[in-house]
């Protein structure tokens, strides 16, 4: 396999990873053929997976267009992937260019192509670390160069949560991140659940999990759970094209996304 002049010597381009099939299935350019092949196998039992990702992309733009319209202008995207078009400093900046986003990713891919995207800007930047190591994310030098943890800040779990095992606590990652920040910050999460398609959701989970990495799909109650921090804003935890739909994004059939989204804000 020919390796691409962006891609570093200890990038494994043997193994499909989570961000570059998410890239996949978003039309992207920035994948392998081993991604691709992965992906191929988990839309052959959930056709609608690509649609669903499209959706939370969607879902991504109206949270970040909303958080701005809060006054919110820093950004900790957390699980942040391969940066395709629409993501978060996109829309943060066609609405205020002074806003402020760290993007972190475990995916040495995913690192790469936003380091490349942001060489030379000074209000975004890239961090190569784990979402399941706060205290090495905020601790950070490029994360306390680039936010200000004395002013509100926009905490970012989208389509990431449900790679994160129960046995690493994903509540208690979620609350150091949010302990990090100041009242009148906010936390937006997108999660995979078992609800809505549940029969092919299950399918699909098994083939991610043998295929790309581990997958912990969870019930609308369970995603609840991991909001006990916030005070959630309307229309609360629902589906992803529920979540305040502009023309365009709406679906008569929501469940199909088999995914919850919610916004809420930290007021203690």
């Amino acid at each position: 396999m020919e390796r691409p002049a962006w891609v570093g010597p200890d990038i494994d381009l043997s193994r499909p990873s989570p961000a570059r099939v998410y890239d996949v299935h978003l039309g992207g350019a920035h994948n392998f053929q081993v991604d691709r092949e992965a992906a191929r196998r988990i839309a052959e039992v959930m056709p609608d997976l690509p649609r669903i990702l499209r959706a939370n992309r969607a879902f991504l733009r109206r949270a970040v267009r909303f958080l701005v319209d809060q006054g919110v202008t820093q950004f900790l995207d957390l699980g942040s992937g391969i940066p395709t078009a629409g993501n978060v400093h996109e829309v943060a900046w066609s609405a205020d260019p002074g806003c402020r986003i760290v993007y972190v990713d475990v995916d040495p891919v995913a690192v790469a192509h936003s380091r490349a995207l942001l060489d030379g800007v000074d209000h975004a930047t890239a961090v190569h670390a784990d979402l399941r190591r706060p205290e090495e994310v905020l601790n950070h030098p490029e994360t306390r160069r680039t936010l200000d943890f004395t002013r509100p800040v926009g905490v970012l779990m989208f389509a990431v949560l449900h790679f994160v095992p129960d046995e690493d606590d994903p509540a208690g990652i979620i609350r150091r991140y949010l302990d990090a920040t100041v009242p009148g910050s906010y936390f937006a999460l997108s999660h995979a659940s078992l609800d809505g398609e549940a029969e092919r959701a299950e399918e699909a989970t098994e083939q991610f999990r043998s295929r790309v990495t581990d997958f912990s799909m969870r019930t609308r109650t369970e995603v609840g759970e991991l909001l006990a921090g916030v005070e959630l804003v309307e229309p609360g935890l629902v589906y992803l094209t529920e979540w305040r739909p502009e023309p365009g994004d709406e679906d008569p059939d929501p469940k199909r996304t088999s995914t919850f989204a919610a916004v809420g804000r930290k007021t203690g």
